[in-house]
């Protein structure tokens, strides 16, 4: 196991470097434009490459040793900071106070791009699990895999706002370059035993969308767990756009900064759960009874104005997220052949994350026109207002309500499919 803790030593490096440069960049160009549209436009194209670039991310994985496609990682992230770096040394005084700047936008791609590279071992690494782990272990593996993103998560976004308060952008960038140069030279001291690349069909490794959805269609029920955890995702999006809002209705914003770094830990706790304990002789009964789980607290986390019952209600919520993302990994990684899984994990990641950003950009307004009016002046007040309560906050808990009985709903259907029925199998 020794190799494998080295490989994860190395992506808990990388992803705190990547995830650290793209958080101080939001913080950054929000402080120097004071331009809410220009970081809601970052979220925007960080999401849709996020989404895009699977299938290209996947194929590179598939086409060449998994050492080499995280060297390619690092080396792209190394060389996109640096001429970030030089860009932001030279640029003129005040080239990035407007976010019409076109040098601005060019170096949020640098940026961008840079801190993307590192989605190419987030594919690569369940590839390597399979590899490493037998298969036995491999629920456990994945469980580690989730605690160390859940900590690199944290750790960059408690230290991007900092550094960008108390170094500065520059030395962030130069940070980044020795995090990046450490990662690499650590990463040629790496053995992953891997004896061969087997192309299958596909001797070059395109960018064989149709060839892997024909892979995914000879495994039964395949398709329709990457469909429900896109729909899963969907209603998901739900709580990207309205969880914020929410939480400030309640109390102030330092309160919830603190408190939102506070319930972050439920995701590490929760990778640490299946890294002990594993996902048991199922995976697909564990990963949906946590989706049932998961959505009955959507339904009652809301229920009443409380901070109290909030706070709880998104600590389990956070420890199910890992369970769940390991459950699809695990059978992923049983079920596809090894030579295709760079572009299966890679087709999930782009429908998956695609729905997410649907759902958060159309849910806005609707909450804005329909729902907080309806629980504000509406006819909710006079329905069940005397005991839902009124108010903004009670407009968006509506949706949080709504948006969980459906998961709930689609869920318990879900379980007694013919689809269910085959990957329980496996």
């Amino acid at each position: 196991m020794r190799p494998f803790y080295a490989i994860l030593a190395n992506t808990f490096a990388t992803s705190i470097t990547n995830t650290f440069v793209w958080f101080a960049v939001t913080f950054w160009v929000y402080l120097e434009t004071k331009s809410v549209l220009a970081t809601s436009v970052m979220a925007g194209v960080y999401v849709g490459t996020v989404a895009l670039s699977g299938f290209l991310l996947g194929s590179i994985v598939d086409r060449y040793r998994k050492r080499t496609s995280m060297m390619i990682s690092n080396i792209a992230s190394l060389v996109l900071y640096v001429i970030a770096a030089v860009l932001y040394a030279t640029a003129p005084a005040g080239a990035f106070k407007h976010d019409d700047s076109i040098l601005l936008w060019v170096f949020i791609l640098l940026a961008l791009f840079g801190a993307l590279a590192g989605n190419l071992r987030g594919i690569a690494l369940p590839t390597i699990v399979t590899i490493m782990i037998p298969p036995e272990e491999r629920d456990k593996a994945n469980g580690m895999v989730g605690t160390v993103n859940g900590v690199s998560f944290l750790l960059a976004s408690i230290m991007s706002g900092m550094a960008v308060g108390f170094l500065g952008m520059f030395w962030i960038l130069i940070a980044s370059l020795i995090l990046c140069l450490l990662s690499i030279l650590h990463l040629l001291a790496v053995h992953i035993p891997e004896k061969e690349i087997v192309h299958g069909d596909t001797p070059h490794g395109a960018i064989d969308v149709k060839g892997t959805i024909k892979a995914i269609h000879l495994i039964p029920g395949l398709f329709a767990l990457i469909f429900f955890n896109t729909f899963n995702n969907f209603l998901g999006g739900v709580f990207m756009s309205l969880m914020d809002p929410y939480g400030l209705t309640l109390v102030s914003v330092q309160v919830w900064g603190i408190l939102w770094g506070v319930l972050s830990l439920g995701f590490i706790l929760g990778g640490i759960m299946v890294a002990k304990r594993g996902l048991g002789e199922r995976p697909i009964r564990t990963l949906f009874l946590c989706n049932v789980v998961m959505w009955i607290i959507c339904i009652f986390f809301t229920i009443q104005a409380s901070i109290v019952l909030l706070g709880v209600g998104v600590f389990i919520y956070m420890c199910l997220i890992p369970v769940i993302e390991a459950a699809e990994q695990t059978i992923l990684q049983k079920a596809v052949p090894l030579e295709r899984q760079g572009r299966v994990f890679g087709f999930a990641q782009s429908i998956e994350q695609a729905a997410s950003p649907i759902t958060a950009f159309v849910i806005g307004p609707v909450a804005h026109f329909i729902f907080i009016p309806f629980m504000t002046t509406g006819k909710g007040v006079e329905l069940f207002g005397s005991w839902f309560g009124v108010g903004t906050d009670r407009g968006i808990a509506l949706i949080f309500i709504i948006a969980g009985t459906i998961g709930l709903i689609v869920t318990l259907l879900a379980m007694r499919s013919s689809a269910y029925r085959q990957l329980s199998q496996l």
